[in-house]
């Protein structure tokens, strides 16, 4: 293999494009004689890896010396707004060799999580590098704070009709309150890609509507046969969909929350918004049936106010699953402090929400019958003239922009690498098995 290049920040840019092109390409040439990467003996992995591990460390000193010049290029100076999915095809185009072509991401989509490549650790290394700028950084994450096209497109028939059925979620607004219920009976409300797709366009739905002043989550009723009739707020992330490769590392990981759960925290980018505020902001209530596992744990704490159900409990399971829980580790810490911190998300403690210390995820705990009344309770409380402008004040002091920002460029990164680590590896091929067997 030819040697690494140097194309650190003395090189111009397209002297580096050209090296990083030329470099990465050989790196594909010899990954491609190789057997697929679940065939590999051991020597062939170790090729595999250290041809893999020299274009991620070219990729990052590039991007290090670049990262400004190649986002200006891609968005013609930051006058245009690119979300992940955008960014990352522009950039394939642009800067061969950075992230995966368009047809690469389909190839590895076809195959479960054991069998790829791991060509999404590019992205990784590309969005956390662009995150790391104060510059570049702070433009994408208001890039991905504009609402979806898919919100704009049906925002006028929900503005008139009230209703929008999504697929995973179902929107609907009364008397000024937007109630959003994930409705994935089958799986628990365990989340995929298109359930990350259908929340955001309901929250964007949800603040640009001006006849909505609150919005609501909470689960749906389960057809799942130890829950049948039970709402559940949420059971995390879709393990069989993680294991089987469909969960995207750009589409749900880094979309999840730079999306819809950063618009729930800052409201939604749009040209709506007041004149004194670049944002249209609403208060928002959770309601936890049952139970708020992993990424439903992670909702909990970008909520105004969270209400449950007495025999209810939260979980944050994902050191033991072998990934990082989202944005939760940043924001939990200063809920919980350190302490309860470290046993939520490194020893999985599951925290009842009658327990004391569930104040950190939970304002308010109830009987499982009087939950609606205390959901219109909280509603009418937050539909105040006052509110929205003072949680503006408590989340601009609780997560700075640039906080958060400096936060997710690291998360984007050791989440990636997580997704691609051998025990997560291991366990998808041992949930395999015990499907088969169950089969």
């Amino acid at each position: 293999m030819m040697r690494p290049p140097d194309v650190n920040a003395g090189t111009d840019l397209n002297s580096a494009r050209r090296m990083l092109m030329e470099f990465t390409g050989t790196v594909d040439d010899a990954l491609a004689v190789l057997p697929e990467p679940a065939d590999r003996s051991s020597e062939q992995r170790r090729q595999a890896d250290d041809a893999k591990r020299a274009a991620a460390l070219v990729r990052r000193q590039f991007l290090q010396a670049h990262a400004d010049a190649v986002y200006d290029q891609l968005t013609d100076g930051r006058t245009t707004s690119l979300r992940l999915a955008e960014l990352s095809g522009a950039a394939a185009v642009a800067f061969p060799g950075l992230v995966p072509t368009e047809a690469q991401l389909a190839e590895e989509q076809t195959r479960t999580q054991a069998g790829k490549e791991g060509r999404e650790i590019d992205q990784g290394i590309f969005f956390g590098q662009l995150l790391r700028s104060p510059a570049a950084g702070a433009h994408l994450i208001d890039a991905m704070l504009r609402p979806t096209p898919r919100a704009r497109l049906l925002l006028d028939r929900f503005r008139q009709t009230g209703v929008a059925e999504l697929g995973s979620v179902r929107l609907e607004r009364r008397c000024g309150t937007a109630y959003v219920t994930m409705c994935r009976d089958d799986c628990l409300n365990a989340e995929d890609n298109s359930q990350v797709e259908d929340m955001e366009t309901a929250v964007d739905l949800a603040l640009l509507d001006p006849a909505v002043r609150v919005g609501v989550l909470r689960g749906g009723e389960m057809s799942h046969p130890r829950y049948r009739g039970r709402r559940v707020f949420s059971s995390g992330i879709n393990l069989k969909s993680l294991h089987a490769g469909r969960i995207s590392f750009v589409d749900f990981l880094l979309r999840r929350e730079l999306g819809y759960l950063s618009k729930l925290v800052r409201g939604v980018l749009a040209d709506e918004a007041p004149w004194h505020a670049p944002m249209i902001e609403k208060p928002w209530v959770a309601a936890v049936d049952t139970f708020a596992i992993g990424g439903g744990a992670q909702l909990l704490l970008v909520f105004d106010h969270v209400v449950a159900g007495a025999g209810s409990y939260v979980s944050l399971p994902a050191a033991q699953e072998g990934i990082i829980p989202g944005v939760s580790g940043f924001r939990l810490t200063r809920a919980a402090g350190p302490r309860i911190a470290r046993q939520v998300v490194l020893s999985g403690r599951r925290i009842w929400a009658q327990e004391p210390d569930a104040r950190a995820f939970i304002d308010e705990v109830v009987d499982e019958r009087d939950m609606a009344a205390a959901v219109d309770r909280s509603v009418e409380r937050l539909d105040g003239p006052a509110v929205v402008a003072n949680r503006r004040m408590l989340n601009f002091a609780e997560e700075s922009p640039d906080a958060f920002r400096r936060y997710v460029a690291e998360f984007a990164v050791q989440q990636v690498i997580r997704l691609y680590s051998e025990d997560v590896i291991g366990k998808a091929g041992r949930f395999r098995a015990r499907s088969s067997a169950a089969g």
